[in-house]
């Protein structure tokens, strides 16, 4: 098969879609891989890298999206990438669907196939390529939130960790999934006050486990969020539900009764945010305040340490790209029905019930769209 690696284009995006030990293994098993120039360069790999691993290198991303049979990114296509795409070329990257009715739209029209990370699955339930960075993502978000927190970008100018003397910041983490298991982490590491809500009491036992006590394991509710919502200095959106716009649970006038100063990280804001203030932002430009609340709601938070980013999720998708690559993508989606659940669009249907169901669009299921 022919795989094309086009140069990421969103803004402050320096991911790339196969490094070049990812390219080595696919030309390995016989494929053809081109890369537009400079497509790895925002994390340390030159063309000459590229080369070496056996990869030809292409001008434009319009030269590779012209010889590919298959493209593999990382970030959603923008508007010029998907007019690129023609009918029954393999599409496989993030893609976010259910909050983009513009991008379903042009997919849809594009008749191509388009797999996604985010609902590729496991034997255990599991989502083994959004989890990558998922732990990335949260991991920054405490970062991400007691930079927030100064006084210099709108907060209320407290130190997550306090001093001797001097209380810890409450974080509040919604969402105890991979998200808010790697936020919880690097908030108990630096001294905080931890709170984690989720409605899954298994999950709110392995973390109370996880943290022998340290962090407060609360079953979500909406009494429940409001109280701890009010009361925090930082709250993580970590909520996820697979393929679906993510649900508003902290509501607008919750915001409104928060402390001032205290800040918000929208983790969900890929899938619309689980926030009702909350709208994407960018690496450039990361943050508004909403009623003296500094939010935080860049969309794609593991962009900003592209390199640690890329390996890991490359380590994570390369067996999916050989698969599709060596099978070709039918028989690859018929032999594994974890994969199949990554088949969002297909040829002009949509194949996901979560996306279909979120925007309001005919839906058709993927084994019957691909018989």
């Amino acid at each position: 098969m022919i795989i094309g690696v086009p140069k990421e284009i969103k803004v402050h995006e320096y991911r790339v879609g196969m490094v070049p030990a990812s390219v080595n293994e696919a030309v390995s098993h016989g494929h053809t891989v081109y890369v537009q120039t400079l497509a790895g360069s925002g994390i340390g790999f030159s063309d000459q890298d590229y080369i070496d691993a056996g990869a030809q290198i292409l001008p434009t991303a319009e030269a590779v999206f012209a010889e590919a049979e298959m493209i593999v990114k990382v970030k959603e296509p923008q508007a010029v990438e998907r007019a690129m795409l023609r009918e029954g070329q393999i599409l496989f990257t993030y893609l976010h669907l259910a909050p983009d009715p513009e991008q379903t739209t042009d997919l849809v029209n594009s008749k191509a196939v388009c797999i996604a990370y985010e609902t590729v699955t496991d034997d255990k339930g599991r989502l083994p390529l959004l989890a990558p960075m998922s732990e990335v993502a949260g991991r920054m978000s405490i970062q991400a939130g007691a930079f927030a927190l100064e006084k210099s970008k709108g907060g209320s100018g407290m130190l997550l960790a306090g001093v001797p003397g001097v209380e810890p910041a409450k974080v509040v983490i919604i969402g105890g999934g991979v998200v808010g298991a790697n936020a919880a982490q690097m908030a108990v590491g630096l001294r905080a006050n931890v709170v984690v809500l989720d409605r899954n009491i298994d999950v709110l036992r392995d973390l109370d486990a996880q943290f022998g006590g340290t962090v407060q394991c609360v079953y979500s509710t909406k009494e429940a969020i409001e109280k701890h919502v009010l009361a925090a200095d930082l709250v993580i959106g970590g909520v996820l539900v697979v393929g679906a716009a993510a649900p508003k649970l902290v509501t607008a006038e919750m915001i409104k009764k928060m402390k001032a100063g205290s800040a918000i990280v929208d983790v969900a804001i890929d899938q619309g945010g689980c926030v009702e203030t909350s709208h994407a932002t960018t690496h450039s430009d990361p943050t508004y305040i909403v009623d003296d609340v500094v939010h935080y709601c860049v969309a794609n938070m593991p962009g900003a340490v592209a390199r640690t980013s890329t390996f890991a999720l490359n380590n994570a998708t390369l067996p999916y790209i050989l698969k599709l690559a060596d099978k070709g993508y039918k028989a690859a989606l018929q032999d594994d029905k974890h994969l199949l659940n990554g088949l969002n669009v297909y040829r002009g249907q949509i194949t996901c019930e979560s996306v279909a169901s979120a925007l309001d669009l005919e839906f058709v299921a993927a084994d019957k769209a691909i018989a």
